[in-house]
Formats: C-alpha cells, structure tokens, sequence
C-alpha cells in the first residue's frame, strides 16, 4: 500500500500505553506463527522421542484400613478413642511402614536380596564366614533401600486408611510388593500387640512374686506382735465387718473430741479460781450455757455505768455513789457464786464424759482384741494390720491383673487389615497426556519467547506509524521490494527506475507518484521544486529513488534535472552509463557556463553526473557557485532532484540540505535501525527542510502481518494493471 502524507486522528494522538488492541496480539502471532509452530513441533518431537525411549514404571497400590483394636473377652470398661483418632498415630503407622525392621522382613520373605558374593577360600575357614556374612547383610540393606526408594505412602483423605504404593518396572512384581508391605505390616502390628501383652504378663508376674513375699511378711509380723503380745481374735470381735468398726472409731473420735473439750472449760476455771484469770475473760461458750451469768454481768456493767455518771458530778461521799456502789459488791458476790456453780458443773460433765471415753476405748480394744495393750503398742498393732490390709489388697489387684494380661497374651486382636489388595500395577511413569501437555505448553512458551526475542531485536522501521511516532515527520510512500522476475518485458529487463514508464499502472508507479504527492503537499503555498534525497547508510536504495522520482516527474511532462552530488560513489552516474564523463565538479571547478557537455538530456530529463573525481567534496558542494547552480536550476527546470551521500558516513548531504527545498529520507523497511535513522534526520532537518521518510524494500507478504496501513494490500491489487 501507498502512504503519503497523513492527518493525524484520535487514534494517533492517544497515548499508546492506555490502548489494548487485540489485533497487535493477533498480528504478532500472525507474523511468527511459523517459528512458534516449528518451536511446539520441536518440542513435542522431544516429548514423543523421550516418551520412546522412556522405561515405563507401573504401579500398585494396597490399602489398609485402621481400625480400632477389638477388646479382649476379658477386657472390660469403654476404650478411649481419642488416641485412635489423634493424628499423631497416622505418622507413627507411616513411620512403621517406612521402617527398616518392617522393609527387611519383606525383602527376606520375597528373597529380593541377590546371591551374596562370597569369596572362593576353603570352608570352614573363618574370614570366609565373615565375608560371607558381610556380603549377605551388605546385599539385604540394599535391598531394602531401594524397596523403600520404590515404597510411597500416604493418607487417603480424612479416613482412617493407609495407601501403600510400589512402583516397578513389572506390574506385577509391583502388585506382589505392595501386598507383601501391607501383609507384612499387619503381622507387625499383630506381633507387636502379642510381645506387649507377653512383656505385660512377664512383668506382672514378676510382680506378684515380690508382692506374694509382702503380703507374707506382713502378714507374719501382725501374728508375731498378736503372739508376744498374748492377743487373739474371739467371740464377737470376729464377727465385727468394717462397717461396724468405722462407726465405733467414729464413735470413739466424738468422745475423745467431748473429753478434750470439758477438760479445757475445766482447767479454764481452775486459773479463774486460783487468781490467774479474770472473770472478765470468761468465754462467750461459758455464758451462753448459762443466762444467770449474762444477767449479772449485764447488771455489773449497768451500775458501772451508773458510778461513772455520779463521779462525774458528785464526790465518792455522796450517797447515791455509795448506794451504786453497795449494789456493785452485791452483783460481784453473785458473780462468783455462780462461776462457782458453773465450775462444779463443768467438772461433772467433764468427768462423765471421761467415763464414757473409758468405755468407748475399752469397746475399741475388745472389738480388735487389743484389750491388754497400751496406746503405743495398739498404735503399733494398727499399723502393722494395716499394712498387711494394703498389701492384700494389692497382691489380689495384681493377681486380677495377671490374669487378664495372660488371657489377652492369647487373645490376637486385630488392628488393621487389607481392605483392597494391590493388583496389576497401572503405568504411572512416564505419564503421557502430562508429558504431551507440558511440551506442548512449554513449546508455545519458548516460541512465544524466542518470537518476542526476534521483534525485539528488529530495530529497523516495519509501519508508517513507527516512523511518524519516532520521528515525527510523515512516510510519504512505501515501496515494495520488487523481484527480478518481474522487471522484465517482451522477455527483455527493465532497469527498476524505468519501471513505470513500462507499467504506469504498476504499484511501483503509484508509489512514484504518492512520493511526488506527498512532496508537494509538504509545503502547499510554496511548492518545492528542488528536492535532496539521501539515507541513513549505504544500500537503502536511494540513488533508485532518486532516479525513479526524477523519471516519473520526466512522464508527466515536467521539466526535470537529475543531479548526481554523491561525489564519491556517483551511482546515478554509473546508472546512465556517465561515470567518466564530466559533470558537477568539473562545472563547480571550472569557468565554463553550466550548459554545454557537462549535461546530458534524455527525453525531457537533463542528468548531471558527478563528473571528476574531489578530494574535497563537502567545500566543493558548499561553494558559492554551487548555490548559484541550484538557483539556475531552480529557475531552468521544473523538477530538480539531487542525489547525496547517506548521512551517516560523511557531512555532504547536511550541506545539500541547506541549499534545497525539502529533503526526502530512504529508509529500508524493517533493517535500518531506528536509532541511527533517527540520529540521521536530526542532522539534516533544520528548518523543518524535511518533506518525508521513504521506506523502500517493503516486504508485502510480511508487512500486512504488522496491520495499520499494510493490512489491506492485498485488496487493491485490481486496482494495479503491470
């Protein structure tokens, strides 16, 4: 497609960054579907070869279900759960499963351990036993190692079940090992049950050997003491049970309590009597058993009261002191007479209640057959039938023990079982669909990647709006790359510049013509008619441009001079054949007029070559006679367009550039890069002397897949007649 100059629109003034375009996405996918397809085929290429060559591993899986231990027949009372359920007991069983002790018995049952290698020495010596012996055991923990790399286990959900997975190479090996890990795990558990019960038993019995040997001795210093002693059970003392002896040393206790009490009120009012106390330390226990003692000290208290009134206003003379007085000393001899009287009737109760501790402990002893013995000795004979008691009953506690231990010794309870047995192991390495899945993912990936890496490393120009964003001047026209098979006619070629005389209708022409356009509309009230064309770096096609623009302004029937500057490489000149003869520095460096043999016209085209070789190109396009012969080409000419150098490698197009109207820039599509292009136009775009960018060599078929301008090439092919 033909781009020329362009108005700018919402969507060029938007910010890029607050706009999401799902067709950048889809043209970028568009672009580099063929890498990104070769890298997923690649890759799943990868996965089928590795999935070849593989060695497929199967596996089995056995469960075993944990339930909770079943009580003996002579187990009773409720078991607690809670231990059951704990988590903790899951790991310790996951620990069992994993253990070496466990695994060895499996490797020795299953024979999985190989042929030991013994050393070929004579028998019966005794380094080869030992060899041999090491060899073996060397081997087994081999074996069991590399069950245990094979072993998985794990939890099945929240349920009290155990998973038990081996994985091998043989599904059936892989099935017959897993049940062998599950079977061997039950018998453990069983065995370990059964040694527990027979340890239990053994210890108890031991035990009750010690405890038989107490309770004897204790027993035998109860009857020594009752022997030394001259005591013996009879009669009723026999017949006593433990409920009838707790209530008479209950009995005994309160009357022990009663005695101690009276004999406390009793030696009180001995301290009262013989002057130790007063009676105004009498306790309240005393006066509330007796209210004649209340009334007389309330009274003493009241003509105390009343004696302190009267000395406060009369002297100890006066007789109504002396009357309160008199009545005090009566109240006083009151009081004494009935702390006498409560002193003998406190000795009375005391001393009955003496008696009838008397009684109660002649009844303890009679009851114990104790009846001849002192405190300290029936203490003694106490605590020795105690002792004897405690053992007993300790002895007949482990003897009920015992029992029951060596019953469930025989009892094989079962805590866990097998409740789905491993069958032919599934194949479960390398998984497939997995393997396919993730090449395929990780293929879309790497080409996604290596597709991004490629766009980021073209730093070159692929649409007109990279270039007016980055530059900020308008591409004038895109021309496409043309292919040598179509620069021909009647079998003979076409030079490119010649092109649209050939095929005015072609898209090259149109591009001619859209440059030409875009020109002119660079500066609308003042048409430039001296137009520069140069590029960034040698090989962007610029002389073609120039030469193809000079010829197609020559085809509409303006008066047009084609000026080869590029001093040093005069590829214009080489183009028509003019390389040796005279041209623009011999007319520079001479005094000769401009006309005359230094020009060559062909058709309404005048071409001025570069002529002799300088040695000094900038001073030589910067002379005063060289602005004067653009002036007289300017005023001689209709057209007039100057080749240059590139920019980049010397300053001679930044001294054209000064001397002409516009400046039109070649840039390769999708090669210069972006940085240099721009470093270029900065150099040559004083006083806004730029018209516009040409980007030549566009790659069609490449360049619809960026959109924009490029996107509906194809659609005005029917317009194009070659």
């Amino acid at each position: 497609m033909n781009v020329g100059f362009r108005i700018p629109n919402r969507v060029d003034i938007e910010p890029a960054g607050r706009r999401f375009d799902v067709r950048v996405y889809l043209n970028f996918v568009w672009r580099h579907w063929v890498f990104i397809g070769a890298v997923v085929g690649l890759a799943l290429l990868m996965a089928l070869i590795y999935l070849a060559r593989a060695t497929p591993l199967y596996t089995a899986t056995t469960r075993v279900l944990l339930e909770q231990a079943e009580k003996a027949p002579t187990d009773a009372g409720a078991r607690d759960l809670y231990g059951f359920y704990d988590r903790s007991y899951i790991e310790n069983q996951l620990a069992i499963l994993a253990s070496d002790s466990l695994l060895r018995r499996v490797v020795i049952k299953e024979r999985l351990a190989g042929p030991a290698a013994i050393a070929k020495e004579p028998q019966g010596t005794e380094g080869s036993k030992e060899d041999a012996a090491s060899a073996e055991e060397q081997s087994i923990l081999n074996a069991v190692n590399g069950l245990r790399g094979a072993l998985a286990i794990k939890r099945s959900g929240q349920a009290q079940v155990l998973d038990i997975s081996i994985t091998s190479v043989d599904p059936v090996q892989a099935a017959r090992f897993a049940n062998a890990v599950a079977e061997a795990y039950v018998v453990n558990q069983l065995d370990a049950r059964f040694e527990s019960a027979k340890r239990a038993s053994g210890w108890l019995s031991d035990r009750l050997v010690e405890l038989r040997q107490q309770l004897s001795e204790s027993e035998e210093a109860v009857t020594k003491f009752r022997q030394d002693h001259a005591l013996a059970r009879s009669g009723p003392t026999v017949a006593l049970n433990d409920q009838q002896l707790s209530e008479l040393n209950t009995k005994l206790i309160a009357a022990r309590t009663d005695a101690a009490e009276k004999k406390t009120r009793v030696d009180f009012l001995a301290e009262v009597a013989a002057g130790k106390r007063s009676l105004d330390s009498l306790p309240d226990s005393f006066q509330s058993q007796s209210s004649v003692m209340g009334n007389l000290r309330a009274r003493l208290a009241d003509a105390s009261q009343r004696e302190a009134d009267l000395l406060a206003r009369y002297n100890s003379r006066h007789p109504a002191v002396v009357n309160v007085e008199a009545e005090k000393r009566d109240i006083e001899r009151s009081i004494a007479a009935e702390a006498q009287r409560m002193a003998q009737t406190v000795r009375s109760e005391y001393a009955l209640a003496k008696a009838r501790l008397d009684t109660t402990e002649q009844a303890m002893r009679d009851a114990t057959g104790q009846g001849g013995l002192n405190y300290d000795d029936s203490v003694r004979l106490r605590e020795l039938e105690r002792t004897a008691a405690v053992n007993k009953s300790l002895f007949e506690e482990f003897l009920q023990k015992a029992k029951i231990t060596d019953e469930h010794s025989t009892f094989r309870a079962r805590e866990a079982r097998i409740i789905v047995p491993g069958q032919r192991g599934g194949q479960s390495f390398p998984d497939r669909n997995k393997v396919l899945w993730m090449a395929l993912f990780a293929g879309i990936g790497l080409g996604i990647g290596g597709a991004l890496a490629m766009e980021l490393l073209n730093s070159g120009f692929t649409t007109p709006r990279q270039v007016e964003a980055a530059l900020g001047v308008p591409v004038l026209a895109s021309v496409r790359r043309m292919d040598k098979s179509k620069l021909t006619k009647d079998g003979k070629a076409i030079p490119l510049p010649f092109y649209h005389l050939h095929y005015p209708l072609s898209p090259f022409s149109e591009a001619m013509r859209s440059l030409r356009s875009g020109i002119h509309m660079s500066d609308v009230d003042q048409p430039p008619k001296v137009i520069h064309v140069t590029s960034s770096c040698p090989g962007e096609g610029k002389t073609t441009i120039a030469v193809s623009l000079a010829i197609s302004a020559m085809s509409s029937g303006l008066k047009v001079a084609l000026v080869d500057a590029d001093l040093r490489h005069p590829s214009a000149s080489r183009f028509f054949n003019l390389e040796k003869n005279k041209g623009l520095v011999d007319l520079l460096t001479s005094t000769g007029a401009p006309e005359g043999t230094m020009m060559f016209r062909k058709d309404h085209l005048t071409i001025i070559p570069a002529g002799s070789k300088s040695m000094n190109p900038p001073d030589v396009l910067g002379s005063e006679r060289m602005k004067a012969f653009i002036a007289h080409l300017k005023e001689s000419f209709d057209y007039v367009v100057i080749d240059t150098p590139p920019v980049g490698p010397v300053v001679d197009p930044a001294i054209v550039a000064n001397l002409v109207d516009k400046t039109v820039f070649v840039v390769q599509w999708g090669v210069t890069a972006r940085e240099l292009v721009e470093t270029s136009v900065q150099q040559v775009s004083k006083d806004k002397r730029i018209a516009g960018v040409v980007l030549n060599y566009v790659n069609q078929d490449r360049a619809k897949k960026y959109g924009g301008e490029y996107y509906y090439g194809k659609s005005y092919e029917k317009y194009y007649s070659e």
